[in-house]
């Protein structure tokens, strides 16, 4: 684990940070770096833990799992956040279990061509992230309007809404922190999922 901030170490920890760091831990029984660079204000973990939650593995999300990780990898791709795409597009190839389709992705949202691989409302909602990541300050509402066109309900819309929103926050974080992804298990999912 590294990263231009100080980190506490498991062992290290007062009893709410050691709390925290356990409720943090992945189904691999680590705590990853984007987790742990909150150590010095543990508080913060909290927050980032129960949103990266919700976000990504809400019980009432309806679309696909593998598809919320394409829009989180996708913003990373357009912020350029090597650590958030790493661990998000290892999840795309662990729910997708599809590794030629997996391959078509990546390289496809590399070359900020989503349309090569994706169609219809999946299209929509990544060309509205991308806005969404990009020019924040130009959104219409014609932007939610063609969503709708293009056969996304509400609730769709709300959940690649936070994806995007929550992933422009993250990868802020590992940017500005200098996190890099050494020592960390990668991706959420384990291979028994």
């Amino acid at each position: 684990m590294t990263a231009w901030i100080e980190m506490t170490a498991d062992e290290d920890a007062g009893p709410r940070l050691a709390e925290l760091l356990d409720a943090a831990r992945t189904p691999h029984g680590t705590v990853d770096t984007v987790m742990r660079v909150h150590s010095l204000r543990p508080e913060t973990m909290h927050g980032h833990v129960t949103l990266y939650r919700s976000v990504l593995h809400g019980t009432d999300n309806t679309l696909p799992f593998w598809f919320l990780e394409v829009v989180a990898s996708w913003t990373s791709i357009l912020n350029d956040c090597t650590y958030s795409l790493t661990h998000h597009f290892m999840n795309v190839r662990n729910l997708l279990r599809d590794q030629p389709r997996a391959d078509r992705i990546f390289t496809a949202l590399k070359a900020h061509r989503p349309e090569e691989v994706f169609e219809g409302k999946n299209l929509a909602l990544l060309r509205y992230a991308g806005k969404l990541t990009t020019d924040v300050g130009k959104m219409v509402r014609s932007d939610f309007e063609a969503l709708k066109i293009a056969g996304c309900d509400d609730g769709e819309i709300l959940e690649v809404n936070q994806v995007c929103a929550y992933f422009n926050y993250s990868n802020r974080l590992l940017n500005g922190l200098g996190c890099t992804t050494d020592g960390d298990v990668i991706g959420y999912y384990r291979e028994d999922d």
